[in-house]
């Protein structure tokens, strides 16, 4: 699969997560079941993957997590909020960065319609 087709079909199922369950829950509902509906699909799909941060040579384990990895070229920041703001971006930007993964989807279940809590990103 070529990444087009990898991050079409985590649209078709965040769709569907969506399409079931409706705006309102709580992040983590719609982790588990994206990440439920992924692993379905015969992709390496990994959950709350560590992000160690390498500090002037040094390996920092601060505790930051990937909401979702797909096959290891793709992070899938999930959230749940009113409005995404210009930190949702920066946050996955800097784990792309962070992690060598160059495509990143930020998806927003918090919304009437999907389509306007999807941003995709290549760095």
């Amino acid at each position: 699969m070529d990444i087009n087709d990898i991050t079409g079909l985590i649209l078709k199922k965040a769709f569907e997560v969506h399409s079931t369950l409706g705006p309102g829950l709580l992040e983590s509902a719609y982790e588990e079941c994206l990440f439920y509906e992924l692993s379905q699909c015969n992709l390496l799909v990994e959950r709350q993957k560590a992000l160690p941060i390498i500090y002037k040579r040094i390996k920092v384990d601060a505790g930051y997590r990937l909401d979702i990895v797909v096959n290891n070229c793709v992070i899938v920041e999930l959230k749940s909020v009113e409005t995404l703001h210009p930190i949702h971006t920066s946050q996955l930007i800097t784990y792309l960065k962070l992690s060598n993964i160059k495509h990143g989807l930020l998806i927003n279940f918090n919304v009437k319609s999907l389509k306007e809590g999807i941003k995709r990103y290549i760095v």
